[in-house]
């Protein structure tokens, strides 16, 4: 079955999930973190993307970010990948692939998901019973937005600076969004949208979506599958990330 095309849309926020292959480990030291994170900040400078959020989980990589044309986050994380694979092959003496296929992206609409994507990101962490509290893991861009930690690669959304006027202001405006759990219903939109590479926001945005691409953003419903036990067709593979 031939993949979907990418919903790309210069200035639209992008939600980006990179995955080692097979789920397996893509960071093993410090020092990896830290050359993806300065080649990460090369590449958004050489490409036209602005990094508003990210975590490098242990398999796996997430991103919110904001192109500045049709193809920059494509040849953002493009570039990335193949450097950061020649890395680990060069410095763990090994070969072949490192990424499970290409990145997948979800468009993002700001207005109303941009902040809880934000949060779903640099929550991962926590999610994944790794720390209890997100300023402790620091391959993330949690304590830019809430500590105030310098981190050169962040360039803060409009939405981000709205909470405040000073940045000590918005910092504790945005601790505040994180003493209560996320909607669970948010959690599996944010999840399904990204791992179907979907659109994340309302039916309005949607549509706005569609008609700048000029094409459908949504993929038609299928029928039922003889052989799953009356499960819809359309239930079937969804592949989202569970933290």
């Amino acid at each position: 079955m031939p993949r979907r095309p990418r919903l790309n849309l210069a200035r639209v926020p992008l939600h980006v999930i990179q995955r080692g292959n097979n789920r397996q480990a893509c960071f093993f030291a410090e020092e990896d973190y830290r050359f993806y994170l300065y080649w990460l900040r090369k590449g958004a400078q050489k490409y036209g993307c602005d990094i508003h959020a990210y975590v490098l989980m242990t398999n796996h990589v997430h991103l919110l970010l904001t192109p500045h044309g049709k193809t920059s986050a494509s040849g953002l994380m493009q570039s990335l990948g193949r450097r950061y694979v020649q890395y680990v092959n060069r410095i763990y003496k090994r070969s072949g692939t490192l990424w499970e296929g290409r990145f997948k992206a979800s468009l993002v609409n700001a207005e109303e998901y941009l902040l809880l994507c934000q949060r779903y990101i640099e929550l991962n962490p926590v999610r994944a019973g790794m720390v209890q509290d997100p300023g402790a893991y620091p391959w993330s861009s949690y304590r830019s937005h809430a500590l105030g930690e310098c981190d050169e690669l962040i360039r803060d959304h409009d939405l981000y600076l709205a909470l405040g006027t000073q940045a000590s202001e918005r910092q504790r405006a945005y601790r505040e969004l994180f003493r209560s759990h996320m909607d669970e219903e948010a959690l599996t939109q944010i999840r399904r949208a990204a791992g179907r590479e979907l659109v994340l926001g309302s039916e309005r945005f949607r549509r706005e979506i569609e008609q700048a691409l000029g094409k459908r953003v949504e993929p038609q419903k299928r029928g039922r599958r003889k052989g799953m036990g009356g499960i819809e067709g359309e239930q079937i593979g969804l592949d989202f990330d569970q933290r």
